[in-house]
């Protein structure tokens, strides 16, 4: 199963920025949950805590496209070491504003300036594998392995996210999450070798959204993103509610667990089936998983059904985005990546909002359903367009 990969660090380069590039996106799994943790602690209410973990997706995914444009314009460096900036500085001004009891307006307002100056760290990272690698068979492997180390980050992220929240003091989470994005995020701006080059001939006009196969991805994901959103904050809920609290990373890191190992397995195959059938196999697969989880009500049993609920996530996602980088021109590639990031923010934010509503009014356990209608909307959404997901390029 490693044979695959052993090859993609060969190229000079590549460790550092994949290195820099895992440490500044590790607060993707920590930054919602650690906000849902701090915000419930002070206010006692799900609904506000999903609320403003909301708010910040919501900002990001309208910024997002807009900041890929401008990274396509001016190259990666120039526009992420501001951007990440402005991101933790606003990210110590929410933590300042929960501490010192403002009003509730201003962790909305900070909330935005966190989520517009977010930094879509793992497109540009598979920028930078696309512009090293294009036209190689070894591009398939390095999505895989991005799509793994996100689940790492995933299993590790929820769960010391966790620990720091319980077992220090409810800031402390959203803390390390600040630290890892400024330190990773320019550490990477500085792996100055790899950077993709700005391609200046090229024009700029138009944008990915319009392409028909990079919209019926953008609703997949909206979808996908609602479960990943409404999951999170259901299951943080659904351990309190089992009196199991501290339980709530473990539960989070199973979902991340099945996604890993078959993120794993899915890069060292060699597929000969076509990019478009591989995503509809997915996302069955993706909707049948979730089907257990909204009818247990025991912590113990919970975490194995979570686990096989994770296992279709990383094939989903790694196909997602090859079909971007077939379906996007090379000029226009951070942008059109951007576009998923942005719709699954605007999915996390909304599953997060939905969630948070659902459960303080009919508890955890029957919050559940909306996570799997969501799973089975992606399912329709994109067996109803697949024929738009025919890339112009022969499969390898």
């Amino acid at each position: 199963m490693v044979g695959p990969y052993r090859g993609l660090f060969s190229t000079p380069g590549v460790k550092g920025f994949v290195i820099a590039g895992f440490l500044g996106r590790m607060p993707m799994s920590m930054l919602g949950i650690g906000i849902v943790m701090l915000i419930e602690a002070l206010t006692d209410s799900f609904a506000m805590a999903g609320a403003v973990a909301a708010t910040v997706n919501v900002s990001y995914a309208v910024a997002a496209p807009l900041t890929g444009r401008l990274v396509d314009r001016f190259g990666q460096a120039r526009v992420i070491v501001p951007f990440t900036l402005a991101h933790g500085a606003a990210l110590a001004g929410l933590m300042l504003c929960a501490e010192l009891q403002a009003p509730v307006w201003s962790l909305f307002a900070a909330g935005v300036v966190a989520g517009a100056s977010a930094v879509s760290l793992g497109s540009l990272v598979r920028a930078r594998w696309t512009h090293l690698l294009a036209g190689s068979a070894k591009l398939h492997a390095a999505f895989s392995f991005e799509s793994v180390a996100d689940e790492v980050i995933f299993v590790a992220g929820p769960a010391l996210v966790s620990a720091l929240a319980t077992a220090v003091n409810p800031y402390a989470g959203l803390i390390v999450a600040l630290v890892c994005t400024v330190v990773g995020t320019i550490a990477f701006a500085m792996q100055r070798g790899t950077e993709p080059p700005v391609r200046r001939g090229e024009k700029h006009s138009g944008t990915p959204i319009t392409i028909p196969g990079i919209a019926l991805l953008s609703c997949v994901f909206l979808a996908m993103g609602a479960v990943f959103g409404s999951v999170d904050l259901i299951t943080v809920a659904f351990a309190e509610e089992q009196g199991a609290k501290p339980a709530a990373g473990l539960l989070l890191a199973s979902v991340a667990g099945g996604s890993l190992v078959s993120g794993l397995w899915y890069g060292a195959r060699q597929w000969k089936i076509s990019l478009r059938r591989r995503f509809v196999r997915a996302l069955g697969v993706f909707a049948a998983g979730l089907t257990p989880i909204a009818l247990i009500g025991d912590v113990k049993i919970m975490v194995p059904a979570l686990f096989l609920a994770g296992l279709a996530i990383s094939p989903t996602i790694i196909t997602g985005y090859a079909l971007v980088e077939r379906l996007v021109p090379a000029h226009l590639l951070t942008e059109g990546m951007s576009w998923v990031s942005t719709a699954v923010g605007f999915g996390v934010a909304l599953g997060a909002w939905a969630g948070g509503r659902l459960t303080d009014v009919f508890g955890a356990s029957n919050a559940y359903g909306f996570s799997f209608a969501c799973a089975v909307l992606a399912v329709i959404i994109g067996v109803g367009g697949s024929t738009w997901l025919r890339t112009p390029i022969p499969q390898q």
